[in-house]
């Protein structure tokens, strides 16, 4: 995900609609990732989906990369970081293709959500960014909600109901590593370059998980329409990538990052949809209260914006 901001635009013009409308796709796209994972995961190791993942999102964006005349030579002093953003990312997907193989898509989905508290106590603790009390305390009872989905989906499934977090963490260090790139990168060659990297440290795992037959990176052969699940994990990964990296370029984040907790209504309907599940009443809670933190944290986010442009 790309986080490049877009300078202050009258409400509502066409380049914010089209932002919201690109931010709308992401929600409705980005679960397709999920279900392609969990289809493919029953019979797939989950270190050959992942790899799957970023050699198909790397071949379709280079094409892209060549129709839009972007260079692929990359400008000096990114490397290091890109080799570490597709480690973070690599990281983030492995955990959660991990998670859905047993898991509900949108169980797993509300912890992942947690991503943006764990995001703000970074720029807090790592980089000295100004958080109020009222944001940590939001972050604390978001932090509650997941709880609320983790305590059950311990019982029923294990340690694996904690792999989501690792995925929030991974893809917060992801997302600093991504601002980082932006004011330098193309968010089309960035992900070019992310996949491409990503995909030549995966492949050597998966050579060796031939050698010594590790299970979950021990690769099989795909069998008819496993290789369309596999196709899919990229191709969805690629274009709900491309949709927020472009809303976030149209619109102001403060007016699209709001919308993003609609995924999560798209993940319960694409669970119920493809697999049947329906998140109980705790799982219902904690969605609820997650969304309700992230909502006021933007919305703190905000005030704090109009704020420091008034004393400035």
């Amino acid at each position: 995900m790309s986080d490049i901001r877009a300078p202050a635009l009258p409400y509502l013009n066409d380049r914010v609609v089209l932002g919201v409308v690109l931010m709308l796709g992401f929600c409705l796209t980005a679960p397709l990732i999920d279900v392609a994972s969990k289809l493919a995961a029953q019979t797939i190791p989950v270190g050959q989906i992942t790899t799957a993942r970023f050699i198909v999102q790397g071949a379709l964006m280079l094409p892209l990369c060549w129709l839009m005349g972007h260079a692929l030579r990359l400008p000096p002093g990114v490397a290091g970081r890109l080799v570490l953003r597709a480690l973070f990312l690599i990281l983030s997907t492995y955990f959660f293709v991990a998670a859905v193989k047993v898991m509900p898509i949108a169980d797993a989905l509300v912890i992942v959500f947690v991503e943006p508290f764990i995001l703000l106590l970074l720029g807090k603790y790592m980089y000295g960014e100004e958080v109020g009390p009222r944001r940590l305390g939001a972050s604390v009872v978001g932090f509650a909600g997941a709880l609320l989905v983790i305590q059950p989906s311990l019982a029923a499934f294990g340690l694996v109901a904690l792999f989501p977090l690792g995925t929030a963490l991974f893809f917060a260090f992801y997302m600093l590593v991504t601002r980082s790139l932006s004011r330098q990168m193309h968010p089309v060659p960035m992900q070019f370059h992310t996949s491409a990297i990503a995909a030549l440290i995966c492949l050597p795992f998966m050579v060796l998980g031939m050698g010594i037959e590790i299970p979950t990176i021990s690769p099989v052969w795909p069998a008819g329409i496993e290789w369309t699940w596999l196709f899919a994990v990229g191709a969805a990964s690629a274009l709900s990538h491309l949709m927020i990296s472009y809303a976030l370029r149209f619109a102001p984040s403060a007016t699209v990052a709001p919308l993003h907790y609609l995924e999560i209504l798209s993940a319960v309907a694409f669970g119920w949809l493809f697999f049947s599940d329906l998140p109980n009443a705790m799982t219902f809670a904690g969605m609820a209260v997650i969304t309700a933190s992230g909502l006021y944290i933007f919305h703190r986010e905000r005030v704090q914006e109009r704020a420091a442009r008034k004393t400035g």
